[in-house]
């Protein structure tokens, strides 16, 4: 058993299929194929039922996941601390993240890095919820993680926390919407609104439940986890949307009102990273996001 077996059995896994994980990895299926059932008679057991074109893990597979990440991500660090030697100048690092700090403060953390180290890839893994960005970290998917929580960061076995200081909500808008610009909206002033929400474990979907749950009466127009969507849809005037303020300037030029709300809601942003040591691309991003942070100005 080595690492690229390895490699080939978790990307099936992660891309649902032995086609796409080819494809994925600029192999044959045939090829790949044959990596796979060289792994399972090294471990003496079948990792994937082969049903028709469909594939689906075995106990034996399902059990192999964990160890395998763990293995893939232990050999990625010995690659990158050799790479250090070479300031870094190849690599990969994989960072989990919600959609909105994926907008801000992400795109100025990667900008920051990249003018560091260019040569090092940054793959932006999606998650929708704290805990998602949390699991991803914990299991090995990502190894630094960006969240927004409404209230205290998540302090929890095997992650660290780091404060990024904070985003808040605002209200998005159609050009001609029904309120004027240029002043906040009081929650109450919600009642009788059509909203797009987003799925629940967000804090955007938490704002609009507490709404509810405060006797704010509104109708959900709509209800996506396409984040991508929820501005074309306010532009097309179908209801107005509760999103973190890093969609401010996008909106804005895309003709939209923003619009602060009151009273002014408080989401902390937090960069996670597993307790013990991280790989020397990890390390840097994370030196140099909790230095931007603290940078004047």
């Amino acid at each position: 058993m080595d690492i690229r077996q390895l490699d080939c059995f978790l990307a099936i896994v992660d891309h649902g299929g032995f086609n796409r994980a080819a494809s994925a990895l600029y192999v044959s299926q045939p090829a790949l194929s044959q990596t796979v059932r060289s792994l399972e008679r090294d471990l003496g057991a079948e990792l994937f039922h082969r049903i028709g074109k469909r594939v689906v893990l075995t106990e034996a597979g399902t059990a192999l996941i964990d160890p395998a990440r763990a293995a893939v991500r232990g050999m990625e660090t010995a690659r990158a601390s050799v790479e250090a030697v070479q300031e870094l100048r190849t690599g990969r690092l994989d960072i989990a993240a919600m959609p909105s700090p994926a907008v801000e403060p992400l795109a100025a953390m990667v900008h920051d890095f990249h003018q560091r180290h260019p040569g090092v890839q940054v793959r932006v893994r999606a998650a929708f919820t704290p805990r998602d960005v949390i699991g991803m970290v914990r299991t090995g998917t990502g190894e630094l993680g960006l969240l927004t929580t409404p209230g205290p960061l998540p302090e929890k076995e095997g992650v660290v926390s780091h404060s990024l200081g904070v985003q808040r909500l605002v209200l998005l808008a159609p050009p001609d919407g029904p309120f004027p610009a240029g002043r906040p909206v009081a929650a109450e002033e919600l009642a009788g609104q059509r909203l797009i929400t987003v799925q629940r474990g967000t804090a955007a979907r938490a704002y609009t439940d507490e709404l509810r749950e405060r006797g704010v009466e509104f109708t959900v127009a709509v209800e996506t986890e396409h984040r991508v969507s929820v501005l074309p849809l306010v532009l097309a005037g179908v209801g107005l949307a509760v999103v973190t303020d890093s969609w401010r300037g996008t909106a804005r030029r895309a003709g939209a009102t923003v619009l602060d709300l009151e009273p002014d809601p408080v989401l902390h942003i937090g960069l996670i990273s597993r307790k013990g040591q991280l790989s020397p691309a990890a390390r840097a991003f994370q030196e140099g996001a909790l230095t931007q942070q603290h940078r004047p100005g």
